[in-house]
């Protein structure tokens, strides 16, 4: 009994003093890229750049382009934070969540529009034109049941939502690990790969938060709750204070 006793605070012990940043940095580092590539954009339409066939759709519409960086920008790197536990439980949540939340939306709604307004680029085609047209409103959906939940004290709901809803945003940064070994093994991918691989980057998230959400039922973090959706059947007023 005493060693199960001493094995299971010592696992406690491990996980309390877990680099609680580690995520967070992860998931900025995976955004480095796309963002890099989205100030060069700015930087393009900003300084009146030589207008090409690859960037003549965002001189000629350049509105959605700039609200898709911004926003997306926003929600990927304030996103991020969210994720280490000591900002949760402190005031920053809150208020940061006030920001990413309106991000979020206007990263969606922007990719929406530029999904169906733009058009195709050249290994772009119309099957991941609908892929696009799919998941932009289910981001912003998702966002929208994660505010609802919160409003109301549901912590876990909001928690696993927000999770889901940053999984499809953090889409760009994951591609770039599904496209680029591609481009060096194989060389440019054509529509049908390039759609698949895109597709493949959006997949492992929403897979991944599927573990986390699930990971975080299992350690109880919310309090009592329905094992299937993440839901606070009994919410418990701490947990409410601290991430609503």
């Amino acid at each position: 009994m005493t060693q199960t006793s001493n094995a299971g605070t010592a696992r406690r012990h491990r996980r309390h003093h877990r680099p609680e940043w580690l995520a967070p940095a992860g998931l900025i580092a995976l955004t480095l890229v796309p963002m890099a590539a989205g100030s060069s954009r700015l930087a393009q339409l900003g300084s009146g750049a030589e207008v090409t066939a690859e960037n003549a759709r965002f001189f000629d519409s350049p509105v959605p382009v700039i609200a898709h960086i911004i926003g997306s920008t926003v929600f990927l790197l304030l996103g991020a934070l969210q994720f280490a536990p000591s900002l949760r439980r402190r005031r920053w949540h809150r208020l940061a969540g006030r920001v990413v939340a309106p991000a979020g939306l206007v990263s969606a709604a922007s990719g929406l529009w530029m999904a169906v307004a733009y058009d195709l680029p050249a290994n772009s085609g119309v099957a991941l034109m609908v892929i696009r047209v799919v998941l932009a409103p289910a981001m912003a959906a998702a966002i929208i049941v994660a505010v609802l939940a919160i409003r109301r004290g549901d912590v876990a709901t909001h928690s696993a939502w927000m999770t889901r809803a940053y999984a499809i945003g953090l889409g760009a940064g994951t591609q770039v690990l599904t496209i680029l070994p591609w481009a060096l093994v194989v060389g440019e991918p054509g529509e049908v790969a390039y759609t698949v691989l895109m597709a493949l980057g959006w997949a492992i998230n929403l897979v991944v938060a599927e573990v986390v959400i699930r990971a975080r039922v299992r350690r109880g973090m919310f309090g009592p709750r329905a094992a299937s959706g993440g839901r606070i059947v009994e919410p418990s007023a701490p947990d409410a204070a601290h991430l609503s």
